[in-house]
């Protein structure tokens, strides 16, 4: 019997058909880890293997536009393709019409994604974070009208800080626009300037219920929002990217209404004894720095020894009346008449004008005499003062019984007033 040979065509062909006709190669569910991913502008062409095998992958753009999630290489996923054969190459591979992360799930993933883009951009840094105001006087809640966050707070601010006055900015928090109107609502409440805290929040749920506060349209409002942000979404083991972007995590509604006041009696207290403190520290050092200036005040020299204020008059004087000597000297010597001229004299006319110079120098240095005190009392005055420090000027000052002290020349006597 003759052996027919086939060619490599024929047998690629076959094989083809043969993988063309079989049903169960239509749609395969293949799960995998992605390999050798690099991304390209339309079609994506990779791996997916496991610890036996590699099966190469075609994702049509169509198709990978649709993934609301970043692939990346090393990814474990889940897909669902047809298998198909290239006759050219006789190599086999898988068309994927369905990609999607397998374990933790495309939400967890996309968190994660986000997450870390955010982070790397800054948004999340502790610089970045505000301080909550201990007395909010005016505070704006985005959230539902008809949830249990609102009854919560209001109930909180109402028993903790009467004073507080809550502005609802009714909000959806679940669903499609959510997130464009959370986002909407936190700008809207940054537009006004009477607001001290913004609280952020809805109840538990399952992590698509939640999603809307990890959108990026959501996180950033928070990040560039000047007023204080207290997220309170979900329940306390809900960790949304909100929470990170904001200024304060609360655990719950309560908890975050309790952040934004303070406790009545407890806080005002300490915040009254603080600026009592503060207060009176500033008046002690104020005080204690004008004791300082007086004390240096009184001991300079200008108190001490008033002439001293016309030694440089005096010596100033000095000078013009020897320059006034030398230059009239100089002058009767080269005019038509000579006049010998004794020493340390001047003409008559010129030495009346240093006479009246000197004479007045001299009244004014003996009216400056006057006014030390200590000259005055040399003299048999004395100074009597008040218990209080004042000064007594007249009979008026001080009544029977009252308490004096008298300062003299060489000393204080103290004496009380009997009428």
């Amino acid at each position: 019997m003759m052996t027919e040979y086939l060619t490599v065509s024929t047998l690629t062909k076959y094989l083809k058909a043969k993988f063309d006709r079989d049903p169960y190669l239509e749609r395969v569910y293949l799960t995998g880890e992605v390999s050798n991913f690099r991304q390209r502008p339309s079609h994506q062409y990779f791996a997916l293997k496991d610890e036996g095998a590699v099966i190469q992958a075609t994702m049509w753009a169509g198709q990978f536009k649709k993934l609301d999630f970043k692939l990346e290489d090393g990814m474990k996923v889940l897909v669902v393709g047809r298998i198909s054969l290239y006759a050219p190459s006789g190599s086999y591979s898988i068309n994927i019409e369905q990609l999607v992360p397998d374990g933790v799930g495309a939400l967890a993933v996309k968190f994660e994604q986000l997450k870390k883009k955010l982070t790397a951009e800054g948004l999340f840094d502790a610089k970045w974070k505000q301080a909550i105001p201990q007395f909010s006087k005016k505070i704006a809640v985005v959230t539902s009208p008809s949830g249990a966050v609102i009854r919560d707070i209001i109930t909180t601010v109402s028993r903790r800080f009467p004073l507080s006055e809550i502005v609802l900015y009714p909000t959806k928090v679940q669903g499609a626009g959510a997130a464009e109107e959370i986002a909407r609502n936190i700008e809207r409440a940054n537009q006004r300037t009477d607001f001290d805290t913004l609280i952020i929040g809805r109840g538990g749920g399952s992590i698509e219920d939640l999603w809307c506060f990890n959108e990026e349209i959501v996180v950033r409002a928070i990040f560039e929002s000047h007023l204080p942000v207290i997220s309170s979404v979900g329940h306390e083991t809900d960790v949304t990217l909100a929470d990170f972007a904001a200024d304060k995590r609360a655990a719950t509604p309560t908890a975050a209404a309790e952040l934004a006041t303070p406790n009545t009696r407890i806080d005002l207290l300490n915040w009254t004894t603080e600026q009592e403190n503060r207060l009176s520290n500033r008046l002690s050092n104020l005080m204690k720095q004008k004791r300082e200036q007086v004390e240096k005040l009184s001991n300079s020299v200008v108190f001490r020894q008033p002439e001293r204020l016309y030694d440089g008059h005096l010596q100033k004087l000095d000078r013009l009346i020897e320059r006034l000597s030398v230059l009239t000297e100089n002058k009767v010597q080269r005019g038509k008449h000579h006049y010998e001229l004794s020493a340390g004299k001047i003409l008559p006319a010129y030495s009346k004008i240093v006479e009246n110079r000197k004479n007045r120098v001299e009244q004014l240095y003996q009216s400056l005499l006057l006014l030390d005190i200590s000259k005055i009392k040399a003299r048999g005055f004395s100074v009597v003062t008040s218990q209080s420090g004042k000064i007594v000027k007249s009979v008026r000052d001080v009544k029977n019984g009252d308490k004096i002290e008298i300062e003299l020349a060489d000393g204080k006597v103290g004496a009380q007033i009997a009428n």
